[in-house]
């Protein structure tokens, strides 16, 4: 009986073991630069060796990703990249910072401007980082807008969700 449990489990292991080899996972930079991987080689590519054959992609947001609309016609793209869509902050004061990404680049001359809960938040500004004070409690909606030199939207983010949380304020007599 113990012989046979010791052979199916070499069957197994060697099973699996030659199952993993199978799996290999090529790198190669691109024209551009950009380093891709890929299960199929090709010439100039590399071998990457991995540790695990088992691998997974954490959950993420990736609703950033599907705002091609402008990016198609334009070139750019634009998307928040935190607060996280839907995250809960809790900061007493009320202040939060935005933080976006221009795809490909930030081109000199290009303005960002932030709005919240619809409305524009200020000017458009030459920089991707927003700082938002006194936010009240509740759930808000944020969105950015890129504008060329010409001062044209050529790429708007899909909406970002956040809930602000404060605790009460304190009033003296």
């Amino acid at each position: 009986m113990n012989s046979k449990i010791l052979l199916l489990m070499i069957t197994l292991g060697l099973s699996n073991y030659g199952y993993a080899g199978e799996k290999r996972i090529y790198a190669w930079k691109d024209q551009n630069g950009v380093l891709v991987f890929s299960d199929t080689p090709r010439k100039g590519a590399t071998e990457v060796k991995l540790s695990s054959q088992s691998l997974t992609m954490p959950a993420k947001e990736i609703a950033t990703l599907s705002s091609q609309s402008h990016t198609k016609k334009t070139g750019f793209g634009i998307a928040i990249t935190s607060p996280e869509h839907n995250q809960t902050i809790h900061e007493n004061t009320g202040t939060i910072y935005v933080t976006s990404r221009v795809m490909p680049s930030f081109k000199a001359g290009y303005t960002i401007q932030l709005l919240v809960n619809g409305e524009a938040n200020g000017p458009a500004i030459n920089n991707s980082v927003f700082a938002i004070a006194d936010v009240e409690a509740g759930e808000h909606m944020l969105q950015v807008r890129l504008f060329n030199e010409k001062n044209q939207i050529i790429a708007v983010s899909e909406p970002r969700i956040f809930n602000m949380r404060r605790k009460g304020k304190i009033h003296s007599n």
